[in-house]
């Protein structure tokens, strides 16, 4: 039996106070993700039960009980505590999938801090656009990424401490860095945990837009209630599952269900940071008997292309229940899924924004391939007129995903930026960016992005970022960046260049751009392929026009180009 039952009865006088309820919240109650996913499973009589089974390089493997977790995080919490960071100052978990990371997110929010989690794999330029608009007072790291730390180290005078995880003590430590360890230091066995409120702030991520910086997600304490029900009704986790969700923490599939929904429910979960590779992954789940999967659309279009054969020579009848995020899934996808595990993967909604599961396919309920399923009980949802953002009623027509703002989850604010977040809300409704439509029986279909952001195997790039960082590369004049279609990743990155003078185009010139952006930015970031031109089509007031590259890459109609400068390249 599922955990949500039936769906239609779930949705008839939902409310949202049935999830406080489960977890013991009465108005006002001190309230913090730290002590709910630890402290509170420990006092359920669970302290000696797995928390987490972690697996690195080689096959090195760490355990952890819920008990391990509670005092491990007490015992970060303090030392933190201990360099004076206080409540609501940002530390940001600047690393890559280790226990510390998980468990130090625990320890960051029991002291009334603000979680700041960064993919590992970010370069400087992309870690100190992040942290200034943070102003952040510490870092968590590990030795392999200090040194992207110390580059920009001299534009961060905010930056207070540095914190190194796994420091060997073969080098010197440079200004401002210390040494902890998780496992050597003295624990704490008991903590006076932050008496944090239902809207004190809790995580900040980051996302990317069409234009300007990266934008800080402000998300509260109160999130857990989203994240708590929903995980329960849609991953359906019950208290025997071994659950892996295959998410960086730098995301916020990571945090909201790669820590805090499964350990706010008391369950075991799997963490393997070893990178992706279908042999390696099936021999996960079959030697920890994986029964909940969590992953995502590109990890399963790459599992599709390792071929079938790979699948049957492990035993991964532990499996009993699928799910994805990030990007839409392909009905193919699915099928295959069913055809190949004896299960779909069922589709998953949600963005950085709303910080939990807005529409899904649930446990029980029929599933369409290609559809990103129903709204979860107690969210509102709509298709609006992208003119009017009035709604539009007629079943299978396209207009903009809306939602009413009023789930416990939603982000609070982008940090710092008040002007493009009031942008969000349109008539009442909360703007998804997203475009979809609805079928005679409530099932939501993707249609595609209303901006230029790029979802690159399930993680957004701003075209702006990347065009800046081209612009700081030597031989580069203009730029303009583009999604290109891709088999495994939906889409990629593409880069449209003019040079300067003295330079010429070249394979080599294109690797050496790609690895500049790679280093600067990220792996995502960087453009998979770069198209020199002699000059970029431009409207005759100079703005670039994206829409026209993006056009020519997708075979789409051009559309309108009378605004087009007069000698702009007729190369679409």
């Amino acid at each position: 039996m599922s955990n949500i039952g039936s769906y239609d009865e779930r949705i008839k006088n939902f409310d949202w106070s049935l999830a406080e309820k489960e977890l013991d919240y009465k108005d006002g109650d001190t309230f913090n993700i730290g002590w709910y996913c630890s402290d509170r499973i420990c006092e359920q009589g669970k302290a000696n039960k797995l928390a987490l089974i972690w697996e690195g390089l080689g096959g090195v493997e760490k355990r952890y009980t819920f008990n391990d977790v509670r005092v491990r995080s007490n015992t970060i919490g303090h030392f933190l505590k201990g360099l004076g960071i206080k409540n609501e100052d940002r530390v940001c978990l600047f690393m890559d999938k280790i226990p510390e990371l998980y468990i130090g997110f625990l320890g960051v929010l029991k002291i009334g801090a603000v979680a700041q989690p960064l993919f590992s794999a970010f370069g400087d330029e992309s870690l100190h656009v992040r942290l200034d608009n943070a102003q952040t007072t510490a870092i968590i790291t590990q030795r392999k990424h200090v040194g992207k730390v110390r580059k920009i180290l001299d534009q961060m005078p905010y930056l207070k401490h540095i914190i190194i995880v796994d420091h060997d003590g073969k080098k010197e430590l440079k200004e401002r860095e210390m040494v902890f360890s998780m496992d050597e230091a003295a624990p704490v066995e008991k903590f006076e945990i932050f008496p944090t409120k239902a809207e004190s702030p809790s995580v900040l991520h980051y996302t990317s837009g069409t234009t300007g910086q990266p934008k800080g997600v402000k998300h509260v304490h109160y999130s857990l209630i989203s994240q708590y029900l929903t995980t329960k009704w849609v991953l359906d986790l019950q208290d025997n599952d071994i659950y892996w969700c295959t998410a960086d923490p730098g995301w916020v599939t990571g945090t909201s269900y790669g820590i805090i929904g499964p350990w706010s429910l008391g369950i075991t979960q799997c963490v393997l940071d070893t990178g992706f590779g279908a042999e390696p992954w099936y021999k996960f789940i079959e030697k920890n008997k994986i029964s909940m999967w969590y992953s995502a659309p590109t990890a399963i279009r790459s599992l599709m292309k390792a071929g079938d054969e790979v699948v049957t020579q492990h035993d991964l009848s532990s499996l009993r229940h699928l799910a994805s995020v990030g990007e839409p899934l392909n009905a193919e996808a699915v099928i295959w899924s069913e055809k190949v595990f004896g299960l779909p993967f069922y589709d998953t909604y949600w963005q950085t924004e709303t910080g939990s599961m807005m529409i899904s396919n649930y446990p029980g309920m029929k599933v369409k391939p290609g559809s990103m399923g129903k709204t979860f009980p107690g969210i509102t949802g709509v298709i609006l007129d992208p003119d009017t953002f009035e709604e539009i009623n007629e079943p299978n027509k396209p207009g903009l995903i809306g939602f009413k703002p009023d789930w416990p989850a939603m982000m609070r604010m982008y940090w710092r930026n008040e002007e493009t977040y009031q942008k969000k809300f349109k008539n009442g409704w909360y703007m998804s960016g997203d475009r979809s439509t609805i079928d005679m029986d409530g099932y939501y279909w993707f249609v595609g992005r209303d901006d230029d952001v790029i979802n690159t195997g399930g993680h957004l790039v701003s075209p702006f970022e990347v065009e800046s960082a081209l612009l700081e590369h030597e031989a580069v004049a203009e730029s303009a960046v583009v999604a290109k279609p891709d088999d495994v990743n939906m889409e990629v990155v593409k880069a449209f260049v003019t040079l300067n003078k003295g330079y010429e185009a070249s394979d080599e010139l294109e690797l050496k751009i790609m690895n500049f952006i790679r280093k600067k930015l990220s792996p995502l970031a960087m453009p998979q392929e770069i198209e020199y031109l002699d000059t970029l089509p431009k409207t005759r007031s100079g703005k670039i026009m994206r829409r026209l590259l993006h056009a020519k890459e997708w075979g789409e109609e051009i559309g309108d180009t009378s605004t087009l400068e007069d000698d702009a390249p007729r190369m679409i």
